[in-house]
């Protein structure tokens, strides 16, 4: 099932009840369409998001320790006792030690969580796919929130890291992100091989989320 995960970042418009709002525009949506969709809130919100809709919730960061003291850290066990389905790992904008990555992912497998390993070129990608996450996400950060899709602007990356991703561990799903917007390009990520998509202001600062998200699966 081709996966759409949305990253509400710390946008004004992904925060507080703009965030339940937006998740359960997304949860109508879901219910019409085959793709798998799934949402990553700020931790603020992630609390009411999970009890008041029926999606897959993501953190959107997690740090490399288990309970102890660790002021302001956020375990892996905290989100399995939170109820969310897992977390984004290594974001452009929350960068990660190797060290770190790999704690994470064998901590998150532990607790049957969900770990998805964001990456930005085919080595790195390559080296994500060896420490078994469930899926490594290509994004060039030159092109995140650009407005400019991945999968147009520099399909070599995304078609790359699929080989290379699959080379190392069969098992691994790729996903593209950054400048995803349209169903044209969740099309031509599909073409490449890529197995879902992350993406977040194309539907998340959008005017109207719900119809672009609709427009972003082909509803539309």
């Amino acid at each position: 099932m081709f996966a759409v995960i949305i990253n509400f970042k710390a946008y004004r418009e992904g925060s507080g009840e703009r965030a339940l709002k937006l998740a359960k525009a997304v949860e109508e949506v879901s219910k019409k369409t085959d793709f798998y969709l799934a949402v990553a809130p700020n931790y603020l919100d992630v609390g009411y998001i999970i009890k008041e809709t029926s999606l897959d919730v993501f953190a959107q960061h997690v740090d490399a320790v288990s309970y102890g003291s660790h002021t302001g850290r956020i375990t892996p066990e905290m989100l399995k006792e939170r109820g969310l389905k897992g977390s984004l790992i290594n974001h452009s904008e929350r960068r990660l030690k190797l060290a770190d990555i790999e704690f994470i992912v064998s901590k998150l497998r532990e607790l049957n969580l969900v770990s998805v390993i964001c990456t930005n070129n085919t080595p790195t990608t390559a080296a994500a796919a060896a420490l078994n996450p469930n899926y490594v996400a290509v994004e060039p950060p030159e092109l995140i929130g650009s407005g400019i899709p991945v999968s147009k602007a520099e399909p070599e990356i995304v078609e790359n890291s699929v080989k290379a991703a699959k080379s190392v561990n069969e098992k691994v799903k790729v996903l593209c992100g950054a400048g995803i917007s349209k169903y044209e390009d969740i099309a031509a990520a599909m073409d490449l091989g890529a197995e879902g998509v992350l993406l977040a202001s194309g539907v998340v600062k959008a005017s109207d989320p719900k119809r672009a998200l609709e427009e972003l699966v082909g509803l539309r």
